[in-house]
């Protein structure tokens, strides 16, 4: 089962791509399922696994690899790879591509990294606990983002600084919060852009949000600009 966020145009999806996210899928399956070996290029693919396990094959690796709940993929797709998915029962991830500026990465020889959730820092603090997964971290791509964080509120209330020139994304994990009259649960997706600050009450004893921060401009034109979608 999948919930797009950001879907292809036969997706038939509300959010078109934006800023250099051009996908996100949140996919799950109860009793497990394959994804058969298919191609990619250009694009960054980054899988992240929110619950469960999944196993991975990819042309380079020629070979199936396990990845647990934290742990993070990512395929630099660049002149070309295929790979291969499976979906273990009672597991869940999210898969978002990345718009790296096709007309560079196009040339370069796809390359291909799992990252296990220990190398990524935790923070803590009386409010909140968050797990960097880019910007700072082993984690590396070409495409221009600036973090990438997993953020577990304990607060009531919280007002998080936003930069005017940036695109905040946002997924809620677990949870439920209330922003500008409006409240948000499991599963609900938000972007924002051309604020300062976001102001926020959780409704629950703990939200756990999934956060992208990436530019408004990326200073090239996307792959979603030039097919006009």
């Amino acid at each position: 089962m999948e919930r797009k966020p950001i879907g292809f145009p036969q997706d038939g999806g509300s959010q078109k791509p934006y800023s250099t996210l051009f996908y996100w899928a949140h996919a799950w399956s109860d009793k497990g399922g394959l994804i058969g070996e298919h191609p990619h290029k250009g694009f960054e693919i980054m899988s992240y696994i929110l619950t469960g396990e999944i196993e991975h094959y990819d042309s380079k690796f020629k070979g199936w690899k396990k990845l647990k709940a934290g742990d993070l993929q990512i395929i630099r797709a660049g002149n070309g790879i295929t790979h291969a998915e499976k979906i273990n029962p009672g597991s869940s991830i999210f898969q978002i591509w990345f718009d790296p500026n096709l007309d560079k990465t196009l040339a370069k020889p796809a390359t291909y990294n799992d990252y296990s959730s220990e190398v990524f820092p935790v923070f803590k603090d009386e409010e909140s606990e968050a797990k960097i997964l880019f910007g700072g971290t082993p984690f590396t791509m070409d495409s221009k983002v600036d973090y990438i964080q997993e953020i577990t509120y304990t607060a009531k209330e919280k007002t998080y600084p936003l930069n005017k020139e940036s695109v905040y994304s946002f997924f809620i994990l677990e949870g439920a919060l209330e922003t500008n009259g409006k409240k948000m649960g499991k599963g609900d997706f938000a972007v924002i852009s051309g604020e300062d600050t976001l102001k926020f009450t959780s409704i629950a004893e703990k939200t756990k949000i999934f956060l992208i921060k990436s530019p408004k401009v990326p200073g090239f034109k996307t792959y979603a600009e030039m097919m006009e979608w």
